[in-house]
């Protein structure tokens, strides 16, 4: 009889809860069929080769084993940055990352804030589409680096002029770093996610893209609306009020 103690239900509890919220995720960044297929391969690989101990195919299916890992790690690269990424940011892992993290700012703080809304208000007025990403506690410097460097004092002035119809950088997304634009006119990934309603333009899918990548709060004023929205944590909250905008990026987590 194969022994069984409380330390092997420990051990599965763990497995189970590690690939449910590695599916969480790879679902939500639209790699859900992607993650199904891999433990599906697992799973047939196992019962060929440990139960029904078949020669031929199970020593077929170990060489594909041992050289898949690298061939995925080539081919899902840029999947696999996104994901850790996301792994990081998701709040069932956050009490590992906290231990490594220090704040470099507080964007609880209004007079952070009251720019950033002050914008987006007059913005929304004038019907002047914005995309806005408010950095919490990830870094998005490979973000910047798509766009134009500023590292410019916030202020409502200069967050419209970036913005305005004529500008150079109205087409691409602005960084917020605390009190600092960091960049403007930057590209940001743009989501994947099936269920994502039709009539949802390029700056909310960018702005959900980049939700599900990190923790950042981000800001859509509708071009065609003139309507507010907020994505984070891959949700989004459409058509809020100013009051509402305020809450949202003050609040703690």
């Amino acid at each position: 009889m194969i022994p069984f103690g409380v330390k092997d239900i420990i051990d599965i509890v763990l497995v189970a809860i590690l690939l449910y919220q590695t599916y969480r995720m790879m679902k939500n960044s639209g790699s859900g069929a992607l993650f199904g297929g891999i433990v599906s391969f697992i799973a047939l690989w196992i019962v060929i080769s440990q139960v029904l101990d078949m020669k031929l195919l199970g020593s077929i299916m170990d060489k594909v084993v041992d050289v898949g890992f690298f061939v995925l790690i080539i081919l899902f690269q840029d999947d696999i940055r996104r994901f850790l990424v996301r792994l990081g940011s998701n709040k069932g892992w956050r009490f590992i990352t906290n231990l490594f993290t220090v704040r470099s700012k507080s964007v609880q703080d209004i007079s952070y804030v009251m720019p950033i809304v002050m914008a987006c208000m007059n913005m929304a007025k004038t019907k002047t589409g914005a995309l806005i990403v408010v950095r919490q506690k990830i870094n998005l410097t490979i973000y910047e680096e798509t766009g134009e460097r500023i590292n410019a004092d916030l202020n409502t002035r200069l967050l419209e002029n970036i913005f305005f119809k004529n500008s150079p950088l109205h087409d691409g997304a602005v960084i917020i770093d605390g009190k600092t634009i960091k960049a403007a006119g930057c590209i940001l990934p743009v989501s994947q996610k099936p269920d994502i309603s039709k009539d949802l333009g390029l700056r909310h899918r960018a702005a959900l893209g980049i939700s599900q990548e990190t923790d950042a709060k981000v800001i859509v004023v509708s071009e065609e609306r003139g309507k507010i929205s907020l994505t984070y944590e891959s949700k989004l909250y459409r058509d809020i009020s100013a009051e509402e905008l305020q809450k949202m990026l003050t609040a703690n987590e």
